[in-house]
């Protein structure tokens, strides 16, 4: 075959294939289109998923009959500023949108139509693109808000190209695209309304809100729901080439996949994998693996010092400086993350609470155990005088069983409103800490706060040039594998700076003769195994000041008061007062929740006071 070039409308299928993968790209162009027009109100409409129709009527600038002939040719853009040597600036892109692709690839693979008016002009035109094939502009009655504007309809997407339709989802998968496309520009663009229509179905409708950080969490909010509002830090750090700032949910209020993360860089919505990665970096003294925080990050830096040319659909950025984007990210998060001390999300007595269930009326036949069963029914007399009562003495044994605080004297309303946890007045369980606040009460897992507590110490400790130590009176004789005693041995210099002491013993077995002071009584046999395991998981180039985290985080669990261990009132009260005292006390490593919080009206709820 000899070589030719290809045709207009061929080019401009390739290029539409590249830029427009499915409907939720025609509409991220053409909002993007309609929010560098300077829109203050968005309308977007679909029908059959996208494929059938796409509208997009905006108010912004408009455009004239001239520009409107030159919109829909292949890179045709207002929106790249003129160097001094009269060339193109592709180091200053301020827009959105600035290859001039978007009209020409969509009009090369759909039926579209374009409606616009200047604020000054006369006359609003048209003008159609019907499969690559373009008309000329003629005059048209204009609708829309404000009399200026432009409206964008695409109708039977792909028909000139059937062999893409084959790709497509259905058309409910199509339009949850569409939808999550349209929140995230929506979240950029907090001062413009947005409404989003399905089959004429109403999916988004948000107002415009006010300038400053408030106005911007009440978008954010209206998105991603209600409960994100009560349980996200703000943060906003500035350098003097690059600002961050957004919204960070508590570590407790998280997700199992990252789809509740949302990226913008120059207010350009972006999936970025060193963004991403910064997130995932910032929580991970927080959060269990397969969780995910609930983040909403700004990222804005000079227009050269990003490449936003590096994806066809712009979708991808690339940083001049990325290591110093991502620690910039890194350190907003966690000094966030820092302010946030003790708090635990919201949602987690809200779940608390709905997960209790109205009890139906109890079998006839038992009554609690305080009371011991209920003598015989009937005319059975000698039974029912054989019966007999529990001894009261027992009875106060059962109570004093549940209730091991409940003899510690009351403290005046006061002294409540001095402790945001509130004053122990239980243990259930020997595992759960019941405690009275001001306005509710406190149930706290032992284990798990505890737990935090002693990993928390260990970072000061560590910090401060090592963990302090303590002597064993006889070394502990720890028996293994030889391939996982060697493993633990290779890395015993690491493991002292954390205030472990190890020594070969011979065939396989370990001596242990010093342990981190701050562990206390530990269960070192189990320590020692389970750091066998966490290296032999990480591989032989695993080095133990790289995984510092990870191994202080096994060992304050093996070093934290244990579930099923009885408290003193002493010790509670103790342990909640060290909570309120440590950053990050609401979460244990793992993520979970160290406590619970329910207010008086979310107990009045459950007794149907409310």
């Amino acid at each position: 075959m000899t070589i030719r070039r290809l045709s207009e409308g061929t080019i401009n299928r390739i290029a539409a294939g590249e830029v427009i993968e499915r409907p939720a790209a025609v509409v991220k162009e053409l909002v993007e289109n309609a929010l560098d027009a300077g829109a203050t109100r968005i309308e977007v409409a679909i029908a059959g998923g996208g494929l059938a129709l796409i509208r997009v009527s905006d108010d912004g600038k408009g455009m004239s009959s001239e520009e409107l002939s030159l919109a829909i040719l292949r890179h045709a853009t207002s929106k790249l500023p003129v160097a001094a040597d009269g060339q193109d600036d592709l180091t200053e892109i301020s827009t959105l949108g600035f290859r001039g692709e978007a009209l020409p690839s969509i009009g090369a693979v759909s039926r579209l139509t374009i409606d616009s008016r200047t604020a000054d002009g006369a006359e609003a035109w048209r003008i159609a693109v019907d499969g690559g094939a373009t008309g000329e502009p003629s005059p048209v009655a204009f609708l829309g808000a404000g009399g200026h504007g432009t409206r964008m309809e695409t109708r039977d997407l792909f028909f000139a190209t059937p062999a893409r339709l084959k790709f497509m989802k259905s058309p409910r998968t199509e339009s949850q695209a569409v939808t999550d496309v349209v929140k995230r520009l929506a979240m950029a663009a907090p001062k413009t309304a947005f409404l989003l229509e399905d089959e004429g179905r109403r999916i988004l409708d948000l107002p415009a809100e006010r300038s400053g950080a408030d106005g911007w969490l009440s978008r954010i909010a209206a998105i991603l729901g209600p409960t994100f509002r009560p349980n996200a830090l703000s943060f906003d750090i500035r350098k003097t080439d690059a600002w961050v700032t957004g919204f960070a949910g508590v570590p407790t209020f998280n997700r199992g996949n990252a789809q509740h993360q949302f990226l913008f860089v120059n207010g350009r919505a972006v999936k970025d994998r060193l963004l991403a990665g910064a997130v995932r970096g910032a929580y991970a003294d927080f959060l269990a693996h397969d969780r995910h925080a609930v983040a909403v990050i700004f990222v804005e830096t000079a227009p050269a010092d990003v490449d936003v040319n590096v994806h066809p659909a712009k979708a991808e950025v690339r940083f001049r400086d990325s290591q110093g984007v991502r620690g910039l990210i890194v350190n907003a998060l966690r000094q966030t993350l820092e302010r946030a001390g003790h708090r635990a999300a919201t949602t987690v007595s809200a779940s608390v609470v709905d997960a209790f269930r109205v009890p139906g009326p109890p079998p006839q036949q038992s009554f609690p155990a305080f009371y011991g069963p209920l003598p015989p029914q009937g005319g059975m007399a000698e039974e029912a005088r054989a019966y007999q009562a529990p001894a009261p003495s027992a009875v106060l044994e059962m109570v004093r069983d549940f209730a091991p605080a409940a003899r510690v004297a009351g403290e005046t309303a006061p002294e409540l409103r001095r402790y945001p946890l509130g004053v122990a007045r239980g243990q259930v369980h020997n595992t759960y800490v019941v405690a009275e606040t001001e306005d509710g009460l406190v149930i706290v897992d032992q284990h798990a706060a505890h737990e935090r507590l002693v990993y928390e110490k260990m970072k000061v400790a560590l910090a401060a040039g090592g963990a302090p130590r303590q002597m064993l009176l006889t070394p502990e004789i720890v028996e293994l594998d030889p391939a996982s005693a060697e493993r633990i041995l290779q890395h015993a210099d690491d493991l002292a700076q954390l205030g472990l002491v190890v020594e070969d013993f011979g065939h396989g077995a370990l001596a242990v003769r010093e342990t981190p002071a701050l562990l206390g009584d530990a269960d070192v046999q189990g320590l020692i195994r389970d750091l066998a395991d966490e290296i032999a998981e990480h591989g032989q180039a695993f080095s133990l000041k790289e995984k510092l985290d990870e191994i202080c985080g096994t060992m304050a669990c093996h070093g934290s008061v244990r579930a099923g261990r009885r408290l003193t009132a002493e010790e509670m009260n103790a342990l909640l007062r060290e909570m309120e005292a440590t950053p990050h006390s609401g979460q244990c490593n793992h993520g979970r929740p160290t406590y619970v919080e329910l207010k008086l009206h979310d107990i009045e709820r459950l007794f149907g006071r409310r």
